[in-house]
C-alpha cells in the first residue's frame, strides 16, 4: 500500500486549529469530471476524510458538484468549496445514515486488524473496534457508500460478505450477510482479545 494512503496512522478525529480535519500532504494525479462529461487533469496535494486540495486549470466554481477520479484509487463525488490561482478545495459529501434499527445482539469491544475488500477494489487492512455475531464497526481507509457490499476476513475464518449500514467520518457500520454461530463467535472474541 502507498504510504501516502495510510491515513489510519493518524488520529482521524484530530482537527487543525481552523476546525478542519487534519490534512495529509500527498501527490496524486487524477481527473475531475464536470457536467457534460468534460474532464480535466488535476493533482491532489492534500487529503483528509472530509476533502482535499487540488491543483488544476479546470474552470471550477464554488458550490459546483464534480466527480473526482484519482488514478488507481477510484472515483467519488465532490463539491468545490473554493478556487484561487490554479488551486481548489474540494469537500466530500457525507452520506446519510440509514434509519437506526435495534441491534440483534450486543457488541463486544475489540481492537483488531482485519482484511477488507470493497467490490472491484484491492484488499487492505482496516481496524475493527467492536463486534457482534451480526456485524461490526470498522475504521475504513476509503469512505464507502451506505448500502455498498464488501468482503471482510478475520484471521483463521473464511471471508464474510458484509453490507455498509452507516458511515460517519472514517468509521462505518458493517452487517454480516451470515451471522456467526455462537460457538464460533466466542472463539473469535477469545482470539482477538
Amino acid at each position: 500500500m502507498d504510504a501516502s494512503m495510510n491515513w489510519t496512522a493518524a488520529n482521524p478525529a484530530a482537527r487543525a486549529l481552523d476546525g478542519r480535519a487534519e490534512r495529509r500532504s500527498v501527490r496524486m494525479d487524477g481527473h475531475v469530471m464536470l457536467a457534460g462529461g468534460i474532464t480535466h487533469e488535476i493533482t491532489v496535494t492534500d487529503l483528509s476524510y472530509e476533502g482535499c486540495g487540488i491543483e488544476t486549470n479546470a474552470p471550477l466554481e464554488p458550490g459546483q458538484a464534480i466527480k473526482l477520479s484519482v488514478l488507481r484509487r477510484g472515483a467519488l463525488d465532490a463539491e468545490v468549496r473554493w478556487v484561487k490561482d490554479g488551486k481548489a478545495g474540494l469537500g466530500f459529501p457525507i452520506k446519510t445514515e440509514t434509519p437506526a434499527q435495534p441491534r440483534k445482539s450486543e457488541r463486544v469491544s475489540v481492537a483488531a486488524e482485519v482484511w477488507l475488500r470493497r467490490m472491484g477494489k484491492n484488499a487492505y487492512q482496516c481496524r475493527v473496534f467492536d463486534l457482534s455475531p451480526d456485524g461490526c464497526k470498522a475504521e475504513m481507509i476509503e469512505r464507502p457508500l451506505v448500502g455498498e457490499r464488501a468482503v471482510i476476513r478475520f484471521a483463521g475464518i473464511e471471508p464474510l460478505e458484509v453490507q455498509v449500514r452507516w458511515v460517519e467520518g472514517p468509521q462505518a457500520g458493517l452487517s454480516f450477510e451470515r451471522s456467526f454461530h455462537p460457538a464460533v463467535f466466542e472463539l473469535l472474541i477469545a482470539r482477538l482479545r
